[in-house]
């Protein structure tokens, strides 16, 4: 009888012993009072996340993989609560061990050299200093069609303005990067744009000549996304592109 009961563990959980039956599995009341905590919780929330999913797959008469959902309670919640209480205790961790240095108080009465916003607006105020590419029209007497500082907001508004466009503009229903090459190289080279456009907001602390700083701004980007999109047209040949599209094309309907 033992060999029997053996066997049904291993059919029941792939053999590893960690997860109970359905008909065994301890309540939440009965985890919480299990001296293991937190970390015993999530392993075996993972362990039968794992094993639903290979049944589902063993069980399945469709070709294509399903795709499989699990409820928010206790699946969602225990991994969110897991990661979150990881983060935080980083947070707690680094404020505890890297305080913040307080500087001297500002001085009302005098401009500071530098001035600067916030770190996450660097790549506005980055905007805001393309002078040298607002054109000059000879038609105009040489004169720029408009001041340098309207310029700067008016490609604020275009930036901005293309990436609230981007999710109208890509309908497809891909999840990957490896589905969508000219997509996932467009958000690479915004990120990288959005990075060159910040450093060329405090460059007066960048020690590199301004002119070529300036030419880097839009060159890397524009490489940045040439190689996403070559890795990525390079990787669809191959077992990645076929895994990805197994993974999410959707069930058919029965």
């Amino acid at each position: 009888m033992t060999d029997n009961n053996d066997n049904t563990t291993a059919e029941t959980d792939g053999g590893t012993g960690i997860v109970a039956p359905d008909d065994e599995t301890p309540t939440w009341s009965e985890r919480k009072a299990r001296k293991t905590g937190l970390s015993r919780l999530t392993y075996e929330y993972f362990e039968r996340s794992r094993r639903e999913d290979q049944d589902l797959r063993t069980e399945s008469d469709y070709v294509e993989r399903d795709v499989l959902g699990f409820p928010t309670w206790p699946h969602e919640t225990v991994r969110n609560l897991s990661i979150a209480s990881f983060f935080v205790g980083m947070i707690f961790f680094l404020s505890a061990t890297l305080p913040p240095h307080i500087g001297p108080p500002a001085n009302p009465s005098s401009t500071p050299a530098i001035i600067l916003p916030d770190w996450y607006l660097y790549w506005s105020f980055g905007l805001l200093k393309l002078s040298p590419v607002n054109p000059e029209l000879s038609i105009l007497g040489g004169q720029k069609l408009m001041a340098d500082r309207t310029y700067g907001v008016l490609a604020n508004v275009v930036v901005v303005g293309f990436i609230a466009m981007v999710p109208f503009l890509n309908k497809g229903s891909a999840r990957r990067p490896v589905e969508q090459p000219f997509w996932a190289a467009v958000g690479v080279g915004g990120v990288v744009f959005a990075f060159t456009i910040s450093v060329l907001a405090v460059q007066n602390l960048v020690p590199m000549n301004i002119d070529l700083l300036f030419d880097l701004t839009f060159l890397l980007p524009i490489v940045a996304g040439i190689v996403t999109y070559a890795v990525l047209k390079t990787m669809r040949e191959g077992y990645m592109y076929d895994l990805n599209r197994r993974y999410y094309r959707l069930r058919p309907p029965r």
